[in-house]
């Protein structure tokens, strides 16, 4: 789909959350992966945080950002397998107030593309959330990559049309 020139970019104010048991900041490439895509993108790192694969502790850091007035979009990587220690998801749907389920279905068709029935084993998922999108992609860098590169880029665009979730933002808590 096309971008539309004559509109104006917006840049978004996103917050990047890994969630690794294992990873610090000098380990951690998926996040430093997103944080290149969106800052490229022209958009804002507003905050980052890694939090280890703890529901209640990434539920707090969730609710944390979304009452945050300068974040708009809060993009997290890892915790979305199947083990047990994978809890990603269920944090988010426990702050969720919408799910978006069409893009875990659309990351997990494209990533099909990349890694065939693998695909399966991920979790990925998105909602709303007090006027915050929230988008839950898994761990590896190639995720990242697919995650962002074929549908958050265009979708965080302002000028991607037909639509994009920029254009909503300002809807976001009509009642």
């Amino acid at each position: 789909m096309p971008i539309d020139e004559s509109r104006a970019f917006v840049p978004v104010r996103i917050a990047v959350l890994t969630v690794s048991d294992t990873r610090g900041l000098a380990e951690d490439r998926s996040g430093d992966t997103l944080v290149e895509r969106l800052t490229g993108a022209g958009h804002v790192l507003a905050d980052r945080a890694i939090e280890r694969d703890e529901l209640d502790t990434i539920i707090e850091r969730l609710a944390a950002w979304i009452e945050h007035p300068e974040i708009d979009v809060i993009l997290t990587t890892g915790g979305t397998g199947v083990t047990g220690r994978d809890v990603t998801p269920e944090a988010v749907e426990a702050v969720a107030e919408k799910m978006i389920p069409g893009f875990g279905e659309l990351f997990r068709w494209l990533s099909y593309q990349t890694i065939s029935t693998s695909t399966i084993q991920s979790r990925a998922c998105a909602c709303v959330a007090g006027g915050t999108y929230i988008f839950a992609l898994p761990g590896s860098t190639g995720a990242v990559k697919d995650g962002w590169d074929l549908i958050l880029r265009d979708q965080l665009d302002s000028r991607f049309r037909p639509c994009n979730f920029v254009e909503l933002m300002p809807r976001l808590l009509e009642r």
